[in-house]
């Protein structure tokens, strides 16, 4: 395993399948009566986030907690850098302390990569601007294969704003590694620069036709996972559709939609990674449906942070058996 997660670049196949496999364990302990474990006792991990953040950053403190470290949660708000202080005396600040890991989050694309420049401690990038979002992406092949198994050979269609998206990237990478066909999906305003290059060199499909992917007989075959991202109307200061409506209507997951998809495939599986925009991308049948595994991700955001965490920080003397025989054991 690399010293940091940084970029799902870090993990080959074989890394995220490790990870994925640990995060099945660490899923058994939000069955148990006392959710703890002792695999990180005496670690500390500061949660350290410039901007706002529901699940990613209750998910990584549960998990952190659930293996008995020490967390503490840190905003921009509410450390010296809304006096001034600069990041880097901000991280190495901390750094000093003594902490174990430092998971952060950060408004400008490749943040996470300076500061574990900066720190001895192990650094997790829980989304670093427009960049990578890596345990998202983790999470969402977790999820998808409780549901559907293996990836290999499976058609996943990721769909909405894929400019402003941390989350696509990351995902692009590691569902290609784990041997998942993947086409994305947006309108012309909302491809990435040079997205087409990199199309061709990992193998992945583009389309502006939504209703094309999602037909039975599409491009390639149909469609086994799809995932909607939020329309990031923060980061917009253009326009990058002429009105909420007309977005809806071409590359929205309307009840229309989700119903033409469930005849012909009742088995589809449908992700967001949240928060949802209900109404926009996503409508509240498809969100609610029985096909829909946000709730499911949002779950497993919690086991495969544990697994993170303990890649990085248990060590080669804390066995992971250790984790599936110590039933409620308390810190």
């Amino acid at each position: 395993m690399p010293r940091h997660l940084l970029s799902m670049a870090d993990l080959d196949a074989e890394g995220i399948r490790t990870i994925l496999d640990t995060a099945t364990q660490m899923h058994d302990v939000q069955k148990r009566e006392v959710k703890k474990i002792p695999t990180l006792r005496g670690r500390t991990i500061i949660n350290l986030f410039f901007e706002d953040s529901t699940r990613t950053r209750s998910s990584f403190e549960i998990a952190g907690k659930w293996m008995s470290a020490d967390t503490i949660n840190i905003t921009g708000k509410g450390s010296s850098a809304s006096k001034g202080e600069s990041l880097r005396d901000t991280v190495r600040t901390i750094d000093a302390m003594g902490v174990d890991a430092i998971v952060m989050r950060h408004g400008a694309s490749g943040a996470a990569h300076q500061v574990a420049s900066w720190v001895q401690a192990h650094v997790i990038n829980a989304g670093d601007g427009t960049h990578e979002h890596p345990t998202q992406a983790l999470l969402d092949a977790y999820t998808m294969e409780r549901r559907l198994g293996s990836l290999e050979g499976r058609h996943v269609a990721i769909v909405g704003d894929l400019t402003h998206s941390r989350v696509v990237r990351s995902n692009l990478i590691s569902l290609r590694r784990l041997g998942a066909d993947v086409t994305v999906v947006a309108p012309p305003t909302l491809m990435p620069s040079g997205i087409g290059t990199w199309a061709q060199r990992e193998g992945f499909a583009l389309s502006h036709d939504l209703d094309e992917v999602l037909q039975a007989q599409g491009p390639g075959r149909p469609v086994d996972a799809l995932m909607m991202l939020r329309v990031q109307k923060e980061r917009m200061s253009g326009g990058y559709f002429p009105t909420a409506r007309e977005y809806t209507v071409g590359y929205g997951l309307t009840r229309d939609r989700l119903m033409r998809l469930t005849d012909a495939n009742p088995h589809l599986v449908i992700c967001h990674p949240g928060p949802m925009n209900r109404g926009l991308e996503i409508s509240a049948d498809a969100a609610d449906a029985a096909q829909s595994l946000v709730l499911d991700q949002v779950s497993a955001g919690v086991a495969v942070r544990m697994s993170v965490l303990y890649h990085l920080l248990a060590g080669a003397d804390d066995p992971i058996g250790a984790v599936a025989t110590n039933e409620g054991s308390a810190a």
